[in-house]
């Protein structure tokens, strides 16, 4: 369990290898998470299948960055279980107007159809939710995401915990050691989540990935 936590309390958890989660939706308190294995993406080998690339090469969504943080964290709240409650929420909105967490949309039309958010420390990426409401809404907003981070000098997307839908995208597991080393990396290094005069394409991200089967 915690006492309150603050911004700046969670930004150095997120700087020890640590993170915050609660219970559920409607808990009053959180406690702290350091998982035995963590989940990452190596950004040079994230997989994109050939039916994702046509998704991708076919979509006409429009892809924005920060447009609607808050929407994309009550979207990924906006579900049956949930670690999201509250004071997680109010958090993370904090960080968003501090510049340390950002959001990755995917807009159809009026409609919010997808998107992941997480918190940009140095070169490290902490993915913390990702939600779709549309086929294959999310794995569009990780394949750009990767991009992004690609092309700003990220060097560690952090997904916590590693399920088959992110291994399926190329997502590994590494030991907490390893992780906390490759933290360290990150830390040290500097990266930005919006590269002056960056303008992805459809065909960018498509070419930029491991196509699979």
């Amino acid at each position: 369990m915690t006492d309150k936590i603050t911004p700046q309390l969670l930004l150095s958890a997120y700087a020890s290898g640590v993170f915050p989660m609660a219970q559920s939706r409607d808990a009053t308190d959180l406690h702290w998470v350091d998982p035995r294995k963590r989940g990452v993406f190596d950004l040079d080998n994230f997989h994109i299948s050939r039916s994702l690339s046509r998704q991708i090469a076919q979509n006409t969504c429009i892809i924005r960055t920060n447009y609607d943080f808050s929407a994309v964290v009550t979207a990924c709240a906006n579900r049956e279980e949930t670690w999201i409650n509250a004071e997680i929420y109010a958090l993370y909105q904090t960080l968003h107007k501090t510049g340390f967490a950002q959001s990755l949309e995917v807009w159809d039309g009026p409609d919010l159809v997808g998107g992941v958010y997480g918190v940009t420390l140095g070169a490290a990426f902490f993915g913390e939710s990702m939600f779709s409401t549309k086929t294959d809404a999310s794995k569009i907003a990780l394949a750009y995401l990767v991009h992004r981070l690609r092309a700003g000098a990220f060097t560690l997307f952090d997904t916590q915990f590693l399920t088959p839908h992110l291994a399926s995208l190329g997502a590994v597991e590494v030991s907490r050691n390893q992780y906390h080393q490759r933290l360290n990396a990150a830390l040290a290094q500097t990266a930005t989540f919006n590269p002056p005069g960056y303008a992805p394409t459809p065909h960018s991200v498509r070419q930029r990935s491991t196509q699979t089967s």
